[in-house]
């Protein structure tokens, strides 16, 4: 097994890729999200870790895009609590930062902190624990990371603020994906990733989600986003849990005669905290 993961050891996603698979797992740096698609679909990696929402943030739309448009499996999903650290090479302070570098998400969650600092300047960067690493090869001074904690330990930096995070609560979901689906035991399964069309019409949606509701079906999340080449259709991704995967079957068997369209992403164990 070989995991693709977007950014490198110490990243988010490896802390996801080790809790979920195990410590010892294989992984795939891949530096982009599309990066983490190519290995997927090449067969450099069999399994891919992905985020896909933030409790803070919202939804990481352009990766249902990915999902759906590769033909990805979602075999499973994780919640990782987020917590946010300003890390520095041994000796920095707060006093002698001039930059923090992140991934722009990162900033974002971390505003409140870093707007006690205005002449810090803030530096975007592609991964959270990139920067850590190359604070440590590059011996840069004056320049602060903020990443996870498992970051700072890998590439021996000093953690100097803890927890900056605005919101303590913050929470990632991750997707587990491969090409292929995975055989779960249908008693271990309560939460499906589905896609759907509706006519343009009044009332279309409405009576798509009766009938969820209808067959027992909790609605936990709806996106929409436009389908490329059909102006102004758009596509639906929703979450659904249930209790029983007979009321799931029976939803889907209705739904694929109102649908336009209709695509199960992926069929998995709910792992809501």
């Amino acid at each position: 097994m070989i995991v693709a993961i977007q950014g490198i050891k110490g990243s988010y996603h490896h802390c996801v890729a080790q809790s979920f698979f195990g410590k010892d797992v294989k992984v795939d740096e891949c530096l982009s999200f599309r990066d983490l698609v190519l290995s997927l679909e090449t067969g450099k990696s069999t399994d891919g870790v992905m985020a896909i929402e933030n409790s803070i943030a919202g939804s990481i739309i352009p990766n249902y895009a990915y999902i759906d448009e590769h033909n990805l499996v979602i075999n499973g999903e994780f919640f990782l609590p987020i917590h946010h650290c300003l890390m520095v090479s041994p000796g920095e302070t707060l006093e002698t930062i001039q930059e923090v570098w992140s991934h722009p998400m990162a900033l974002l969650q971390c505003k409140e902190f870093l707007r006690k600092y205005p002449h810090i300047k803030l530096v975007e960067t592609s991964d959270t624990a990139a920067v850590a690493k190359q604070i440590q090869q590059q011996k840069l001074k004056g320049i602060a990371a903020i990443a996870g904690k498992p970051a700072a330990a890998i590439y021996g930096l000093d953690i100097i603020a803890s927890d900056i995070q605005t919101i303590t609560s913050n929470t990632t979901r991750f997707f587990m994906l491969s090409k292929h689906k995975l055989n779960h035991h249908t008693d271990t399964i309560n939460k499906a990733s589905l896609k759907f069309l509706t006519d343009h019409k009044r009332g279309s949606l409405a009576t798509v989600l009766n009938v969820m509701s209808d067959c027992k079906l909790n609605l936990t999340k709806i996106q929409s986003l436009p389908v490329i080449d059909k102006p102004w259709k758009y596509a639906f991704f929703v979450d659904v849990t249930f209790d029983s995967y007979q009321d799931f079957g029976k939803a889907l068997s209705i739904l694929e005669i109102m649908a336009l369209e209709l695509k199960v992403l992926g069929e998995y164990k709910n792992m809501n905290p």
